[in-house]
């Protein structure tokens, strides 16, 4: 059985180092993906849509990692990798901190080898194993996001716009400027980990100022 090593493979995108800010660009990559909105007033810990969309995604995920591994043929095995947001205000910018209405699309990085027709069989097996609603709105599409400015967080998700700060001010001076949405990876699970260990790439598009 082939194995995949994704995490070592796509290290650069998704393993920043600490205390670093960087550009990369970054390529189209493959992604199950799921679009909705956080209620007004609410947090996406307490938004019953955005936990709904997060088990459809790892239900989906997990399934094609299992078809992958088991078919007769060709079997691959890969790592399910890190939970991904792309987040957005009807504002340039917006704070979901303080309640704001956000838009968001959670999404799930999948291998080249994976197909359309898998991905259907998937998303089927995943709602006979676990009924979803959301499961009908998971897509398969690829993403290109091109030049971003990239760091690793590490602390509560409250404390990030000092993080983003340290960002913008490194896209100035290097001469570009943040356009686009917001891009958050959770390498942390907070319901196991504290506050203060979390860890989470946020990642923003730049292009050229001016």
């Amino acid at each position: 059985m082939k194995k995949l090593d994704l995490k070592r493979e796509l290290k650069q995108f998704y393993a920043p180092r600490a205390n670093r800010v960087e550009i990369v660009d970054v390529p189209a990559f493959q992604f199950i993906m799921l679009d909705g909105r956080i209620e007004p007033g609410e947090s996406p810990d307490k938004s019953p849509a955005f936990q709904e969309a997060i088990g459809a995604l790892y239900g989906v995920a997990y399934t094609l990692k299992f078809m992958s591994k088991l078919r007769e043929k060709s079997a691959i095995d890969y790592p399910v990798m890190a939970l991904e947001g792309l987040w957005w205000g009807d504002k340039e910018t917006f704070d979901l901190a303080h309640g704001e209405p956000a838009s968001w699309t959670l999404m799930i990085l999948q291998p080249d080898h994976v197909t359309a027709p898998m991905f259907r069989a998937a998303v089927e097996k995943a709602a006979e194993k676990r009924p979803n609603p959301s499961l009908s709105r998971v897509r398969l599409e690829r993403f290109r996001e091109g030049p971003c400015v990239h760091a690793l967080h590490v602390g509560p998700y409250a404390d990030e716009p000092r993080t983003i700060a340290r960002m913008e001010a490194f896209a100035a001076e290097q001469g570009y400027r943040f356009h686009g949405k917001h891009h958050e990876i959770y390498l942390g699970d907070p319901r196991r980990a504290k506050p203060e260990t979390l860890k989470t790439v946020l990642r923003h598009p730049v292009k050229r100022a001016g």
